[in-house]
């Protein structure tokens, strides 16, 4: 059967229902199907595979095709959706393989979330259309996605005796040296940087595609110090890679890479970045309205890293705990938890131990940010309150100040922009919401958000239903058909 791609074994074999049904949507034939995967085996010089419709049909009857049909497959079905298609959400899996899991449910040891990690980068790459968001791909809510992220909490087995770094002069093919090392460490920071300054819909691939060559780097032969270092950058980049895809809209895919990097993070034995990435995770479910499952995630990252995140960070899990707390409309653990995040806070700047660059984006205007946006939803959770909106506007205020002198992180300052337009158009002062919405609009030009677009349309329709015949709204509505047409490219 090898001319062919078939597998050698059948044995309990049943329809594969996960390929079935991404066939049936893809409006292929069998017959285009085994075409097209023929055409791309040829590309690949792989030059005996000969598929047609018959074997096509017993992929679906549930026959498992060796590689390189697999990986194939996850191309062309990726290429099809415009959304990444993994090898194991067509319910394939390659002979050498542990069974495949989906979702978000993974087997938490080293190799596997490298082979995943690589798997899904790869994939990412070669979509044929970026940026379009695939409505077949499932997000994970709920317990299906807490459950399998407290497993985050459970000690990893002893690691192995660390080797000592070998002399440049004996070093295998294959290792780093520690300039190589830091030179991938000092380049994650800068993806950061871009990030904060130009918003996620810029250097996206750029991010994916070192993602996929570090874990090129952590296949090969490394000593245990060396391969825990590449572990952290490997976290760190698949969460930036997760934050750059929630906010270019693509969520499932956001999903997928902050469950990655938790994986990688706790093989680096990193916990607090661990919970940096839970915390990631806390505030995609609070943007896609699910508080509860936000909260818990919040909870886990302050437990898991209750013995050795420094303030800053802590202060960060407390202000995503308020957020939560409003967004459930729990107006009393909510303002306990911003005291929390303020007092913690105001420990950050006499710890001795240098923050890692992930968490130093966290300053005081960010501060200010998150707890005035606790503010701000909970008036909206509490019938649109005048009361907490006046909690909110001198917070917000004081975070817009202090974001407008700081060029690195104009995203934050649109953002924060938008969140002061909605404080007026809560305190019903239209006047001053328009300003504020065109101030944003003027930051968002200069920034690939399709975060900050979608916020900044919903405050423009929010202040056309509520105040549609005033002059300054007419205005801000013809500025926003001119400067944000419709939903930005994301690359």
């Amino acid at each position: 059967m090898g001319g062919n791609g078939g597998s050698g074994t059948n044995a309990e074999k049943r329809p594969n229902e996960l390929l079935g049904s991404w066939f049936v949507r893809s409006g292929w034939s069998k017959g285009e199907l085994a075409r097209q995967v023929n055409r791309r085996a040829r590309q690949l010089g792989a030059n005996h595979i000969s598929t047609d419709t018959s074997r096509v049909r017993r992929w679906l009857d549930g026959e498992n095709p060796r590689e390189p049909i697999p990986r194939i497959l996850s191309e062309l079905f990726s290429e099809r959706f415009g959304c990444v298609v993994a090898v194991e959400d067509l319910g394939l899996r390659a002979a050498h393989q542990a069974p495949s899991v989906s979702g978000v449910d993974l087997p938490w040891t080293g190799p596997q979330t490298v082979a995943l990690l690589s798997e899904f980068s790869r994939s990412d790459l070669m979509l044929a259309r970026r940026g379009f968001l695939g409505s077949s791909l499932a997000l994970s809510a709920g317990p299906a996605l807490i459950e399998p992220m407290q497993r985050w909490l459970v000690p990893s087995p002893p690691a192995p005796r660390a080797e000592s770094e070998p002399s440049p002069a004996v070093r295998r093919p294959g290792r780093l040296s520690r300039p190589e090392l830091d030179l991938l460490e000092s380049t994650t920071v800068m993806f950061r940087q871009w990030d904060a300054q130009c918003g996620g819909g810029l250097r996206r691939k750029a991010v994916v595609g070192q993602l996929h060559e570090v874990t090129d780097l952590l296949q090969e032969p490394q000593s245990e110090a060396t391969t825990r270092r590449l572990f952290k950058v490997a976290a760190e980049l698949a969460e930036l890679a997760g934050w750059m895809s929630y906010d270019i809209g693509l969520q499932p895919t956001a999903q997928k890479y902050f469950v990655l990097a938790l994986h990688a993070a706790k093989e680096a034995g990193d916990k607090p970045l661990g919970s940096y990435v839970l915390s990631s995770m806390s505030r995609q479910m609070i943007h896609l309205g699910r508080p509860d499952d936000a909260l818990e995630l919040i909870h886990l990252a302050q437990y898991g890293s209750r013995d050795c995140a420094g303030p800053r960070t802590q202060s960060m899990l407390y202000a995503m705990e308020a957020r939560a707390y409003a967004n459930m409309g729990q107006p009393g653990k909510c303002k306990r938890a911003v005291r929390m995040a303020e007092d913690v806070f105001a420990d950050a700047e006499e710890w001795d131990d240098p923050d890692p660059d992930w968490i130093r984006f966290f300053n005081e205007a960010e501060l200010h940010g998150e707890n005035s946006h606790s503010y701000r939803d909970l008036a909206y959770v509490a019938g649109r309150s005048p009361t907490y909106a006046s909690l909110a506007e001198p917070v917000m205020r004081r975070a817009v100040d202090l974001f407008a002198t700081d060029t690195e992180h104009q995203r934050s300052y649109a953002l924060n922009l938008i969140g002061m337009a909605t404080v007026h158009l809560l305190q019903r002062e239209p006047e001053q919401g328009a300003a504020m919405a065109k101030e944003a609009m003027d930051v968002a030009r200069k920034v690939r958000s399709e975060r900050v677009n979608t916020r900044i349309r919903k405050t423009v329709d929010t202040a056309v239903r509520d105040f549609g015949g005033l002059a300054e709204v007419v205005e801000l509505t013809d500025q926003l058909a001119v400067h944000l047409p419709e939903a930005a490219e994301a690359v």
